[in-house]
């Protein structure tokens, strides 16, 4: 049994070091926004958004290619090709000298990373089901979590000491450390008995298995509309703190606390989770996620800015709630597809990405003097996330009842 427990840990603590690879990624970045845009000359500071969604538009996109591999040559092959790929990108990042080529970059970096991090999901679908996979997701979540908490310091003590190429540097050897460990110590989760012939019909087949679950369907758009309210806040932290508050200085460790806020919630959603069940806690926080930004609206609009105390509790409260969704939306998505779990992580985490950038891009456009359009994003996505629950209850009570 302990022996076991040790396993799993180790476990826990692998795939969350791979997810991590993606919040290193985004977060480390953030401090050195303005700096980067500086050296490549870039004119309007909105295009400073780009830095974050077209890594997510890669993530999503590149997660159709990395699943489906997976699902036919193993979860650890893949993997290592995806980190080749972002290792090529960081150093086109490093060496580029106009948005143009960052952006190019920033992609190539996202479709690489997509595969450590759809795949560890799928490694956690290969090993857990039902309860036991949220409560396995949430503490993977609760690592995951400490990238954020402190990556921004990370990152502002690289870029005042080396500059910002060494925050792309440090991304490299942290994912090599990680590759290293999964290659000794992880052992492969998908048996040989279980794989797929690679062929092209194969996602096809696949996308059509996955549309047959409703569950499926309606957790993945649920987690496209709270992906993309919170893309937003990970695009637009830098301008709302450094510009719109002038606390350059202070914004590393504000994002860091605001990163606790969600980390202590996933924890306890592990906790909660195996009693109450994941739909129960989806109800309650989409509630608690949709009615705090409509109290900053209530209190806020047409007003300036409040203060920055005021601004961090409404923040801390609102991630609070998201804590409780990131883990359970995901596992329920994925609960009714594990004969499909390599194809489904794809699927699942390109519509809910690809979903999340338009909509992070359409609302960051609205943040210029106040963080209010933000808000009134936060309580559009939750709305229409209480619907989508509704009506997949809706049909559930229906389907019984025939």
């Amino acid at each position: 049994m302990e022996i076991r427990k040790k396993t799993e840990l180790e476990f826990i603590i692998v795939m969350a070091s791979l997810m991590s690879l993606v919040a290193l990624a985004i977060d480390a970045l953030l401090p050195a926004i303005t700096d980067i845009s500086k050296t490549i000359q870039v004119v309007s500071p909105k295009n400073n958004q780009l830095f974050i969604t077209m890594i997510f538009l890669g993530l999503g996109s590149g997660q159709l290619i990395s699943g489906p591999l997976s699902d036919s040559f193993g979860r650890k092959p893949v993997i290592y090709v995806g980190f080749i790929v972002f290792a090529f990108a960081s150093f086109i990042c490093v060496s580029a000298t106009s948005l143009e080529t960052m952006i190019v970059g920033r992609l190539l970096q996202g479709i690489g990373l997509s595969a450590p991090r759809t795949i560890s999901i799928a490694m956690v679908r290969d090993r857990f089901s039902g309860n036991q996979m949220a409560k396995v997701m949430s503490f993977i979540v609760v690592i995951f979590i400490l990238v954020p908490v402190v990556a921004p310091a990370i990152g502002k003590l690289m870029l005042d000491n080396y500059g910002w190429r060494s925050i792309f540097y440090s991304q490299l050897i942290f994912g090599l450390f990680t590759m290293i460990w999964v290659w000794k110590r992880q052992p492969e989760t998908l048996k040989k008995e279980h794989r797929k012939t690679f062929k092209l019909a194969l996602f096809v087949e696949g996308t059509k298995e996955f549309l047959k679950h409703k569950q499926a369907i309606i957790f993945t758009l649920f987690s496209g509309f709270i992906t993309g309210s919170f893309m937003v806040y990970l695009s637009a932290s830098q301008l709302i703190f450094e510009q719109q508050y002038n606390l350059k200085e202070e914004f590393p460790y504000i994002f860091a606390g605001l990163a606790i806020s969600v980390g202590f919630a996933t924890f306890l959603n592990g906790k909660f989770v195996v009693k109450l069940g994941m739909l129960k806690l989806v109800t309650i926080f989409t509630l608690l996620f949709t009615a705090i930004p409509l109290l900053y609206i209530c209190f806020f609009y047409g007003e300036q800015n409040p203060s920055i105390y005021m601004l961090i509790l409404f923040f801390g409260l609102q991630f609070f709630a998201l804590g409780f969704l990131f883990g359970n939306t995901r596992a329920l998505a994925m609960e009714p597809i594990g004969h499909i779990a390599g194809i489904g992580a794809a699927i699942n985490g390109f519509t809910s990405t690809i979903m999340a950038v338009p909509i992070a891009t359409f609302i960051g456009s609205y943040l210029v003097k106040t963080a209010l359009p933000l808000f009134i994003g936060f309580f559009i996505c939750g709305l229409i996330s209480l619907l989508l629950i509704g009506f997949l209850k809706f049909n559930n009570k229906k389907s019984s009842a025939i």
